[in-house]
């Protein structure tokens, strides 16, 4: 199988030397890169395997995991080629055992806070991450300090059901999500593996992150300026809920999915290209910090505390992106703690949960645990952050802080006109003029709104009958849409139907001109009518070869 392998993406920082080729034992226990690097970038048409996401993409390998794994090998790793390489995927981190807290060291910060500033000429460096496969020791990514991470994009898994595999964890770091393994009965990920062979068993989240890197890629081919933020942005904006299944799928306080398992839902890559196309740049991110007065709060045995911190202003910052909260806490058994954060728009997030293995007397030591559910929120109002113990043992909260990143202006818009003074009317002077007619409030500029976003003015919950659609509130779904089985919103149409009656393509009733409604055993799906045709010319053909 074809990959246009790039040597200057190419390093092998055990052995030190240009030479990242896997070394072979009898386990194939090097497989891990190559299989990883075929879902990105395998050939095209090539007659051994499955096609790469992004197939004209040069790609190369780092070979850090086939000796001690230090700070510095992880530095170097994550700093290669800055200027060279535009997307660096990650399968790896600390253990999934359930009861390690760990996250890069000095050094490896280092590199990511060089690739974020310098990287790719000053855009900043695309790092995309695996959340984790400690799913079944209970594990959570909010301890793991790389996908726990603003420089990330941190991407889960799901099954091709759309449930949550056995494996994947969920934690609020999490942005979105594409395909992987799941139960024995489903479908695993086709890609190249060791000996120039094809594997169909390629698992984990270690395969979902190469394939959203995959899609990054293809999003860069058509516009190359992105920046790391971009990068995020066009994602949250694009991902969807699909036939994505978890219990805890709620809606933000700006009408976003959102879901502790799969972050925004599934990544689109037909969706994140053609928004790519046409992207603004974001606006330049600012930091705001609320630190708490000294809280030294006891947490009884099997008890919850409640504290509040009240943003009354946040210098630059009218539209978050990310939120850490940074909490230092003793516990004599860490993995009995759970953490909730909710922002004043009601947007709850879990930025701990109870790990049952863990049973370190550690506690949290300034552990930025970060949320990326309250994208486009306003930071103003009062925040809470609830800490229950469900333990036998007593913990203390020392204190907290909440670090606000985002953004004056919302991404992907221009700042509004400035509507021009009122010119004083000639028979008054400026003290006897009649004061100026108020604007209207926000709902009454928002037909069937019961609930408006302060600032953005956008609608987020409708009257009865009426659907929530890109915070307006329609008596019917626009094109492309559907509605959802609550009756409560609108909903995007797989892209490949004009019209629909759910998420998925078999759930197509009109295609777009190029397409034909086809009946399947699942529905009906628009199949593209030149591809079709030549599926049926090659199965005539088949049929009188054989007859």
């Amino acid at each position: 199988m074809c990959l246009r392998q790039d040597p200057m993406a190419s390093y092998d920082v055990n052995s030190r030397d240009t030479d990242p080729q896997p070394r072979y034992d009898l386990n194939d226990s090097n497989r891990h890169g190559t299989r990883c690097a075929g879902e990105v970038a395998g050939g095209a048409n090539n007659s051994l395997c499955a096609v790469g996401v992004a197939f004209e993409a040069n790609i190369g390998g780092v070979r850090m995991l086939d000796g001690e794994v230090t700070d510095a090998v992880e530095a170097r790793s994550l700093s290669l080629n800055q200027q060279h390489i535009d997307v660096y995927s990650a399968s790896w981190g600390p253990d999934d055992d359930g009861e390690t807290v760990d996250g890069p060291g000095e050094l490896a910060r280092r590199a990511f806070k060089e690739g974020i500033i310098n990287g790719r000429g000053g855009k900043g460096s695309i790092f995309v991450w695996a959340s984790g496969n400690g799913g079944r020791e209970r594990d959570n990514c909010n301890c793991d300090g790389y996908t726990n991470s603003l420089w990330t994009l941190s991407i889960s898994s799901a099954t091709e059901n759309g449930h949550v595999p056995w494996y994947s964890e969920a934690c609020s770091s999490t942005l979105a999500t594409t395909y992987s393994s799941g139960s024995g009965l489903e479908k695993q990920i086709v890609t190249t593996d060791l000996h120039r062979g094809c594997t169909t068993t390629h698992t984990g989240t270690s395969a979902s992150a190469p394939l959203a890197a995959g899609i990054c890629a293809l999003a860069l081919q058509v516009n190359e300026r992105l920046t790391w933020r971009d990068m995020q942005h066009i994602v949250v904006r694009t991902a969807r809920r699909a036939n994505l299944q978890a219990p805890d799928w709620v809606t933000n306080g700006v009408g976003r999915n959102v879901s502790h398992s799969f972050g925004y839902g599934l990544m689109d890559a037909t969706a994140m290209v053609n928004l790519a196309r046409r992207w603004t740049p974001v606006p330049e991110q600012h930091k705001c910090e609320t630190p708490s007065s000294h809280v030294d709060k006891l947490v009884p045995p099997h008890s919850m505390v409640v504290l509040t911190l009240t943003v009354a202003q946040c210098p630059s910052v009218k539209y978050m992106e990310h939120v850490q909260a940074r909490i230092s806490l003793e516990a004599t058994r860490r993995g009995d703690i759970k953490v909730f954060l909710t922002s004043p728009a009601g947007t709850t997030s879990t930025l701990l949960d109870k790990r049952p293995h863990d049973s370190s007397r550690a506690g949290f030591r300034e552990w930025p645990f970060m949320t990326t559910h309250n994208w486009d929120e306003s930071p103003l109002g009062t925040w809470s952050l609830k800490i229950h113990n469900d333990g036998r043992y007593s913990a203390t909260v020392s204190d907290w802080t909440l670090v606000m990143f985002g953004t004056e202006v919302q991404a992907g818009t221009a700042p509004p006109p400035q509507p021009p003074p009122p010119a004083p009317t000639p028979s008054s002077d400026r003290s006897s003029a009649a004061p100026a007619a108020s604007q209207p409030p926000p709902l009454a500029r928002l037909p069937g709104c019961l609930r408006a976003h302060p600032e953005s003015l956008l609608c987020l919950e409708c009257e009865r009958r009426k659907l929530l659609s890109d915070g307006a509130c329609l008596a019917s779904c626009p094109a492309k849409t559907y509605a959802d089985q609550e009756g409560l919103a609108c909903l995007p149409c797989h892209y490949t139907c004009a019209v629909c009656s759910g998420p998925n393509d078999y759930q197509c009733s009109a295609c777009h001109g190029d397409a034909s409604l086809t009946a399947g055993q699942l529905g009906t799906a628009c199949l593209n009518t030149e591809l079709l045709a030549r599926a049926r010319a090659a199965d005539r053909y088949a049929q009188r070869f054989t007859h």
